[in-house]
């Protein structure tokens, strides 16, 4: 059985090996745009606005393709389990850090969207999608949320603390995750 036109037959390292994967190392670098600094400069300012690492805003930045305008924060992300808890001290802090930055927090029962939105540095608040959700729902709701923000969901990450989570950005198409230990640390 031979492989198919295009098909490298497996990893073969054969005479002329390094000279292909320089040449393929230089084909890549060439492809990669080279951004001015003065963008650059932007770029590192709007990602400390965001409170991220300039490589994990560049990095969502590229797959996006769009700048960010906010962050949808789960309810235990925010280590707020229950309706009358206030923020801890370290997450009010980098919320209220952030500069042009939507904060959208998502809450689970107990927790409701109008205690979410009376925390400080939370714009507005909206139920979050029920364990008991199918994907479809799931999905649905999420969507629901990002049309009511008037923008794209890939101009939103979303900030969470579970594997539950994290499939919430999946099914709305959200410009990225990031675990509540990434993003307040």
């Amino acid at each position: 059985m031979t492989a198919g036109i295009g098909h490298n037959s497996g990893r073969v390292i054969e005479p002329g090996h390094s000279w292909r994967k320089h040449v393929w190392a230089k084909a890549r670098r060439d492809l990669m745009p080279t951004l001015p600094v003065e963008i650059v400069r932007l770029r590192v300012k709007r990602a400390a606005q965001l409170g991220l690492p300039y490589k994990t805003y560049a990095g969502i930045r590229a797959s996006s393709g769009h700048d960010l305008i906010g962050f949808m924060f789960s309810n235990n992300a925010l280590h707020v389990l229950r309706d009358g808890q206030g923020l801890p001290a370290d997450r009010a802090a980098k919320l209220d850090a952030l500069v042009d930055t939507a904060r959208t927090g998502l809450g689970h029962r107990p927790v409701t969207p109008t205690h979410l939105a009376d925390l400080p540095g939370i714009d507005r608040a909206f139920a979050a999608p029920r364990f008991s959700d199918s994907w479809s729902r799931m999905r649905d709701r999420m969507r629901e949320i990002i049309i009511s923000q008037g923008q794209p969901a890939d101009r939103f990450v979303l900030i969470g603390d579970t594997a539950f989570e994290r499939e919430w950005a999946e099914a709305a198409q959200m410009a990225g995750y990031l675990s509540a230990a990434q993003f307040f640390r």
